[in-house]
């Protein structure tokens, strides 16, 4: 064998290094290939034109509809299913909401309702969530949106109480079994990874439109957090003390009732928390298929760019949310304290019996006369607050029209136009090819083959122009998250302080539903692609900047301390240092931030983002464009999986040690 004169061998180029020349390499050949052939095979379609899978899907829709009442399949499967959802919403409704026949109110008025969610917060929590509860509920009456209200819960109640009787025992399942574990993985993994509104329009098909279609959509999306918080929670029980019950002789029942349900308690009510956050946030969305509530009253105020009875309906579910969630958080607290009955307990007893007392009182007055079962008042504070933001509404686009404009002007000249036009003008092959190309580079192979399958698809439905558009919207809008998330995640990640302070708005930002971010950049900017983008990010922020600071956090403080006392200055401690090792977190931040901005795809479509959510929205409205509609939520998918999996490989390289292979 040869050996250089030399002695010494060149060193070779690090594989990061090697991947950005390539990266950079496909897209100078993409930018030459589009000066040359703009224009060419682009597969516009027009909004109006349907391709033949577009009048496919419309025929398949309207065969369902007439063999619905004959097709077995229906007769014996989907028709009973939706007929014991519809008696179970139907029931809930009757309860809190809606008049049964022969009343002109329900059987609960304002009054017992009230009463009994102060009761249960107070039970669940303590006296404080307790008063907490009882002034939200009673401002939602205030507000005028009392039925409304109830409609959204009577919604979330049913399909939480479905997802939690299917989750947990699953949850148990798969906590307790390896095997089942590893297959409900991937399918809660697939569930979780496709935007909330692709739900919708293939259960439209098979449930019709209406709340039961809704309910169902919503325990869809709601029920993976109760199963696999719950399976972590078996799993996280020390398998010492497992051991140690089965040394004593308890059985496999025994050690599940007795050693893993109690332990594991808390996280098991964390987990039915994120399920009813997660069903709040879907049955407002879920108003696009008429579910009534307050999520119908949102998306007639956008549609009608009325901003101030958005604001009212957006506050309302707010509240909603922050109710639910500071209770059921309340409950998982108090679970942990069982244990440990400190002197006060004593008191408890007595205490609940006599408020259950108050609460069946309450009930049953709310039952018997009009006074206690229909809110008083005819919503003043809610037109107030209307009419206030109306008001501010106004006097934003009469004063900060010139810094809004200038704002959107900039970024949409400079930034979403140029990228938006080299993705819809150049040929649909080429930009496929880089798609592709782009994947196995920044991927590996199975991302790359990913990608091409994903590519076909997107083809195959006929929206490739639209799927292109809101490509665009999704990676500038990506981009922003980013930028967002790195500068705050950083400050959290390496500041206890800014931790404290900045943790707890991101936590109540990430309860509220999609909906209500897009009303005061509704305001602020009108209806127009930008609005949507700016809510995107800041609804994707939040997830963003927490993984980023938790990965700054995660750098060893040797390391750093190492580099402080070699002279690194702050901003070389950031850039060399904490976040080139947590790099695995920052693209597992892009990976959530490209789902999350998907996720609003179709609420943009609302004000005026085009593209693939108008084109869900109008299936939904317009009947001859249920085809296109179905169509593009299955494209929104497709660029949902793609992405997740080009990132989630990206990921998996990056954790993996430098020069293995």
């Amino acid at each position: 064998m040869a050996v250089a004169a030399s002695g010494t061998r060149e060193r070779p180029v690090p594989l990061r290094l090697r991947r950005r020349a390539v990266v950079a390499g496909i897209v100078v050949l993409w930018l030459v290939l589009f000066a040359l052939l703009r224009g060419r095979q682009t597969l516009a379609l027009a909004a109006a034109d349907l391709t033949s899978l577009h009048r496919w899907f419309n025929d398949v829709n309207d065969t369902i509809g007439a063999d619905r009442n004959s097709n077995p399949l229906f007769l014996y499967f989907f028709n009973e299913i939706r007929l014991v959802i519809d008696t179970l919403v139907t029931f809930v409704q009757t309860l809190v909401s809606q008049p049964p026949d022969g009343r002109p109110l329900p059987q609960i008025g304002w009054l017992g309702v009230v009463a009994v969610t102060g009761y249960v917060s107070w039970a669940l929590g303590n006296w404080r969530v307790a008063l907490l509860a009882v002034a939200g509920f009673t401002f939602l009456g205030l507000q005028g949106l009392w039925q409304e209200s109830m409609d959204t819960l009577a919604l979330t109640l049913s399909a939480v109480l479905v997802a939690l009787l299917a989750g947990i025992p699953l949850g148990v399942w798969a906590g307790m079994s390896s095997r089942v574990n590893r297959l409900v993985t991937p399918v809660l993994d697939f569930m979780q990874t496709m935007p909330t509104f692709v739900y919708l329009a293939p259960l439209t098909l098979f449930f019709l439109i209406g709340p039961a279609s809704a309910t169902i959509a919503t325990l869809v999306y709601a029920a993976p957090p109760a199963v696999r918080i719950t399976a972590h929670a078996i799993r996280s029980v020390p398998a010492t003390t497992v051991e140690a019950a089965e040394s004593l002789g308890s059985t496999r029942a025994q050690t599940l009732t007795k050693v893993l349900l109690p332990m594991s308690r808390r996280t098991v009510v964390m987990g039915v928390n994120q399920t009813i956050m997660a069903a709040l946030s879907m049955v407002t969305i879920a108003a696009l298929i008429d579910a009534p509530g307050l999520g119908k009253t949102v998306v007639q105020a956008l549609q009608s760019l009325d901003v101030g009875t958005a604001f009212n309906a957006g506050l309302a579910i707010v509240v909603m949310a922050i109710v639910l969630d500071r209770v059921t958080t309340a409950a998982a607290v108090r679970s942990e304290r069982t244990r440990h009955p400190g002197g006060r307990r004593r008191w408890r007893g007595p205490l609940l019996g006599a408020g259950a007392v108050a609460a069946a009182v309450a009930v049953w007055l709310s039952h018997t006369y009009v006074w206690a079962a229909e809110f008083p008042g005819e919503g003043g504070a809610g037109r107030s607050l209307a009419s206030a933001a109306d008001t501010v509404t106004t006097w934003a686009q009469d004063h900060l029209s010139g810094l809004t404009n200038g704002v959107r002007d900039v970024l949409t000249t400079t930034l979403l136009n140029p990228f938006q036009t080299l993705l819809t003008d150049s040929p649909w092959w080429l930009t496929g090819l880089v798609l592709v190309a782009l994947g196995a580079v920044l991927g590996g192979t199975g991302a790359g083959a990913t990608a091409a399958v994903c590519v076909g698809l997107l083809v195959g439905t006929g929206l490739w122009q639209d799927a292109m558009t809101t490509l665009a919207s999704t990676a500038v809008a990506t981009l922003l998250v980013m930028l967002l998330g790195v500068t705050v995640g950083v400050w959290m990640g390496r500041s206890a302080l800014a931790d404290r302070i900045v943790r707890p708005g991101l936590d109540a930002a990430q309860v509220m539903p999609p909906f209500v971010y897009l009303v005061p950049f509704l305001a602020l900017f009108g209806a127009s692609r930008f609005t949507a983008i700016v809510a995107a990010v800041v609804y994707a922020a939040p997830v963003t900047m927490k993984i980023v600071a938790d990965g700054v956090r995660g750098v060893p403080a040797t390391t750093v301390e190492a580099a402080t006392a070699a002279g690194s200055g702050t901003w070389q401690l950031v850039t060399k240092v904490q976040l080139p090792m947590s790099r695995g977190a920052l693209v597992l931040a892009t990976n959530q931030g490209l789902i999350y901005v998907l996720s609003m795809v179709v609420v943009g479509g609302l004000v005026g983002a085009g593209a693939l959510g108008y084109d869900v929205v109008a299936g939904f409205s317009q009947g001859e464009l249920y085809g296109k509609g179905l169509a593009a939520g299955l494209a929104i998918v497709l660029l949902g999986v793609m992405f997740d999996r080009i990132t989630q490989a990206a990921a998996g390289r990056t954790s993996r040690v430098p020069g293995r292979r």
